[in-house]
């Protein structure tokens, strides 16, 4: 029997392309590129919109392949959970979400079986950790603050039950809470975009005259 190759890659859902770098892999193993390919769309097909980790597991002397598709990162599944495009900028000031903590148990479950874990709870505050990395509050609070009232055991009965499901009155609620977050700091949110974009502004003028010198010295 001879020895399997296997090549990760990271992919959006359905969507994944020949690259260089598959290409230097699946090449000198004679293994058709567009196979892998249309298989692993067609493993990853209900993942659209995230990236998920793929194995290729290649059996050099048969040409036989098979697709190992594992699950998408927490922070792929926290941004499809609330149909973001991606989190802020300035996560710990300005915020672009608040879930419940039904949404955090919710990913939690997806997650579980894929992560070293002593138990449910901690899956829950690794997944409210990554939120606040995104910008993205839980119950109205940041992760320092829920996270301890998960270990106070505030919410063992929503995690015990595996309760996923907010209600609209819930979400609206949510939304308030948000709104009040974000008003609270829109002003050092603003002081910090604008300082952003004068950075970006002084990079690019950097490189504008950069090109012109070169220019100049054709």
């Amino acid at each position: 029997m001879s020895k399997k190759e296997t090549i990760e890659i990271l992919i959006e859902g359905g969507k994944a392309k020949a690259d260089a770098s598959l290409a230097q892999k699946l090449g000198p193993m004679k293994i058709n590129i567009q196979d892998v390919l249309k298989t692993v769309n067609e493993k990853t097909d209900s993942f659209k919109g995230m990236k998920v980790p793929v194995q290729v597991i290649v059996d050099p002397k048969t040409k036989e392949f098979e697709i190992s598709v594992g699950t998408p990162p927490i922070s792929e599944l926290i941004k499809k959970e609330l149909n973001l495009q991606k989190g802020s900028s300035f996560p710990n000031k300005d915020k672009v979400a608040n879930i419940g903590i039904e949404q955090a148990i919710k990913i939690a479950k997806m997650k579980e079986s894929s992560i070293l874990h002593n138990s449910l709870k901690s899956v829950v505050k690794t997944v409210i950790g990554s939120c606040n990395a995104l910008g993205i509050l839980v119950e109205g609070k940041e992760a320092k603050d829920i996270n301890k009232e998960i270990d106070s055991g505030r919410y063992n009965k929503e995690i015990n039950e595996t309760r996923i499901s907010v209600s609209e009155e819930k979400r609206k609620t949510l939304q308030e809470q948000l709104e009040a977050f974000k008003k609270q700091y829109a002003g050092e949110v603003e002081i910090l975009r604008a300082k952003m974009k004068e950075k970006a502004e002084a990079v690019a003028a950097e490189k504008k005259e950069s090109e012109e010198k070169k220019e100049e010295k054709k």
